[in-house]
């Protein structure tokens, strides 16, 4: 039997191994517009939604709008868009299984069908929140025209939906809404609320409707962060619908981590978003810019600095490298003992990036995530621009000696991008197995490993200003342990070298 209402409200259910949804929750008015049906919105803000509903907080369900072609929605309609959410992982060091039934969803609508029927939605004086993720490349300005069934773009459904709203209620001031782009680009709020003032301007409507838009809408940059796989391994699958006593093929899974960060200084916004009091994942703040620094170099930055190393030590995943005793007190030992301490400025203090980093920690030595470290690699080379060169400058604006763990992830970096090609492509081999590189900046190492010896190819590789912007030879001794690290690594293989390293610096502590 499928998970269903009936089921629920029954109590058809196993109850003792899964969180339930009051009865009362299907009766809550309809106060949010989701546009995207993905596994991120339901594992972050449905997740938050649904856990306020049942502490008797937010008390609003979700209209899902389904806005691609793919994919259908019958699964949705056969649960009567009920759905579990297992998280499983590792928080504050203890071992989190838990599953719970989600009932935030009313509805899920289809855009291509039945755009009538969601614009309809535009009419309900309950509604207060729009919510989206429609990928990065959802947030981009078209020709689109609003006044199509349906437009096509994100941005013109979602004008085409407020400007609905906007003559359906008369310019109403109250009747304004908080929307929250969730896309994973920085100032993603800023982005959108510009995309849409233009397409206005495109679609020639009335300035009073561009006065209520920027007016009485409040559009909110915000950052998100959870790592939600969607579907469980077939077998793990049909264990748990085994154990909880219904068959689900909405289940999907998320870790224990948590993070919404939304930008905004109102305090009709904090009053709408009263989901947020339920759970300490949501922030709501001035300024979200300190959460995504803390993200960008203690999680993304940490992961960069780490997949060469790995990789070059045999390591295929990231929970396999927290249970390498090598492995693990380097990842540690970069986060903590050179990553943190050069971040920490007026904005973030020592004690928030040290409690941070030990939930990165949490996160990487997840169980239940298969995160592969060559997938890390992808674009390996503006990786490590974006997310560590600016690491590196930091360091040096405090320290004027090398950071040895730094050196030499730059050195196990330059030692797997020592490619080959084959045709039009590059490929690595480490180990005994051959790599496809996927990074657009391998033939430049590819000319640089031409120079074959290593003091030479660490300058060239160094001194790239096409790579990095700016001539790394240049902070003090950066170089030299780099070239030092990078030939111990040839000589002693990449573990033997790290062995080292870890040694060296804990006799220096000593």
């Amino acid at each position: 039997m499928e998970l269903s209402k009936q089921k629920v409200l029954k109590k058809l259910i196993h109850t003792d191994h899964v969180q339930m949804p009051q009865s009362n929750v299907f009766d809550l008015p309809e106060k949010v517009i989701q546009f995207g049906t993905g596994v991120l919105l339901r594992g972050l803000p449905d997740y938050f939604i649904d856990k306020a509903n049942k502490q008797g907080i937010f008390n609003g369900r979700i209209v899902v709008i389904k806005s691609t072609n793919t994919g259908s929605t019958d699964s949705f309609n056969k649960q009567d868009n009920l759905y579990t959410l297992c998280i499983k992982g590792i928080e504050n060091g203890n071992k989190v299984d838990e599953n719970i039934i989600n009932a935030s969803i009313s509805r899920v609508l289809n855009a291509q069908d039945e755009w009538s029927e969601i614009l309809a939605c535009a009419a309900n004086p309950d509604l207060q929140l729009v919510i989206s993720n429609t990928t990065e490349v959802g947030i981009v300005l078209t020709d689109d025209n609003i006044h199509n069934n349906p437009p096509s773009s994100f941005p013109g459904k979602l004008l085409a939906f407020l400007y609905e709203r906007y003559r359906v209620f008369q310019g109403d001031a109250s009747k304004g809404l908080v929307i929250i782009p969730a896309e994973l680009v920085p100032d993603n709020g800023k982005m959108l609320s510009e995309i849409l003032m233009k397409l206005s301007e495109k679609n020639k409507l009335e300035d009073t409707f561009k006065l209520w838009l920027t007016a009485h809408n409040y559009i909110c940059s915000s950052l998100v962060d959870r790592i939600v796989p969607g579907k469980l391994p077939e077998d793990e699958h049909k264990a748990i619908e085994e154990k909880l006593g219904y068959e689900d093929a909405l289940m999907i899974m998320a870790e224990p981590y948590r993070l919404w960060a939304i930008e905004s200084s109102s305090g009709r916004v904090r009053e709408i978003l009263s989901f947020s009091k339920a759970d300490d994942g949501v922030i709501i703040a001035d300024n979200i810019e300190k959460h995504r620094e803390l993200k960008m170099r203690l999680l993304n930055g940490t992961h960069t600095f780490s997949c060469g190393p790995a990789l070059l030590s045999g390591i295929d995943t990231v929970k396999e490298a927290m249970s390498n005793e090598i492995m693990g007190r380097f990842i540690e030992q970069i986060m903590k003992k050179e990553i943190v301490p050069a971040i920490t400025d007026a904005e973030i203090s020592l004690d928030e990036a040290m409690a941070f980093s030990q939930k990165v920690l949490d996160r990487f030595r997840n169980p239940f995530i298969e995160h592969h470290w060559l997938s890390i690699t992808a674009q390996y080379s503006s990786k490590m621009k974006m997310r560590n060169i600016p690491i590196l400058l930091s360091h040096y604006k405090k320290n004027q000696e090398a950071p040895s763990y730094m050196a030499f992830s730059f050195a196990a970096y330059i030692y797997f991008m020592k490619v080959e090609k084959t045709g039009d492509t590059f490929e690595a081999r480490l180990n005994e197995h051959v790599y496809a590189v996927k990074d657009s900046k391998a033939g430049i190492l590819y000319e640089h490993w031409k120079k074959k010896f290593v003091p030479g190819v660490v300058l060239s590789v160094l001194q790239d200003k096409m790579l990095w912007d700016i001539d790394l030879t240049e902070f003090p001794g950066f170089s030299q342990a780099v070239t030092g690290y990078l030939q111990e690594i040839i000589e002693n293989t990449c573990s033997g070298a790290m062995s080292h390293l870890l040694k060296e610096q804990h006799n220096m502590v000593q």
